[in-house]
């Protein structure tokens, strides 16, 4: 078990950057892909026009691709902002803005997944008041994704990059998972398990897959350090994939890695080309 052995989405907003957004679907499709992800693509807009939202929609159908997971509105990915629904004031209120309009696009391409990133801690704010607000967005994206019949995946980023980011281990983000659960009683609240992340933390990765796999909703990988495609770090990421089989988990695998200086289409040559599209 290991590589060959998953269902692969190519996430759209850390490759093929160098093509329009618009091209992308059709260079992973090219690249033998079925399935893609995407962070939120309107940094600066929760709420774009309708003629954007319908352009990129058609751009992953007449691509023949999956959207399989979105992010909901996070600020400006990548860059210095993790997310919007635990800053007090405008950003949150962008945020709930934002739900309904992503859970509709979502919803659109028969996507099944929608992360919502927590937020960085915001100097002279008390962090419980900052909790008391991200549980009470979380809550609204939550019983968005369950209109739609979808999970909502909270994140564990890494300290070394987000040092603001609250939720930099396994376990904190999962005890705010049960958090929403227990306060919607939806059950539809899960893990993404970003093998990137826990590793730079330093987690135990075997352990963490052992006691979290049968939370996880998503994963995501790429290689330590250097978050650059597998086979360029010091990842045993095909044995950590197979952990992941053994441990029940069967859910997608998303790519979020960089690809370099190298054009998108370059950065697969670890994955067999038959192991590609989703089975």
């Amino acid at each position: 078990m290991g590589f060959a052995d998953q269902r692969y989405t190519v996430n759209l907003s850390i490759l093929f950057t160098e093509l329009p957004l618009l091209e992308r679907p059709a260079a992973a499709a090219a690249a033998g892909f079925s399935a893609v992800e995407l962070w939120w693509p309107w940094t600066d807009s929760p709420t774009p026009e309708r003629s954007e939202l319908d352009a990129l929609r058609r751009s992953v159908e007449d691509a023949g691709v999956r959207l399989t997971g979105l992010n909901f509105y996070a600020g400006r990915l990548p860059g210095p902002d993790r997310g919007a629904l635990s800053l007090p004031g405008e950003e949150s209120d962008r945020f709930r803005a934002n739900v309904d309009v992503a859970a509709g696009f979502a919803e659109s391409l028969g996507c099944r997944a929608l992360n919502a990133l927590y937020g960085n801690r915001v100097e002279g704010v008390d962090p419980a008041e900052q909790d008391a607000l991200a549980l009470e967005n979380l809550v609204l994206a939550a019983r968005a994704a369950d209109r739609i019949g979808a999970v909502l995946l909270i994140e564990a980023l890494n300290k070394a990059e987000s040092p603001l980011y609250p939720l930099v281990s396994a376990p904190a983000a999962v005890g705010v998972v049960d958090k929403v659960n227990e306060a919607t009683g939806l059950g539809n609240a899960t893990f993404l398990l970003d093998l990137y992340h826990l590793a730079m933390n330093g987690e135990d990765l075997p352990e963490v897959i052992e006691r979290y796999a049968a939370r996880t909703g998503h994963v995501q990988i790429a290689d330590s350090p250097g978050r650059g495609a597998p086979g360029t770090g010091a990842l045993p990421l095909a044995d950590l994939l197979g952990l992941l089989t053994k441990a029940g988990y069967d859910g997608w695998v998303g790519l979020e890695y960089k690809s370099g200086d190298r054009p998108g289409a370059e950065s697969f040559g670890w994955l067999p080309p038959a192991a590609r599209a989703a089975r």
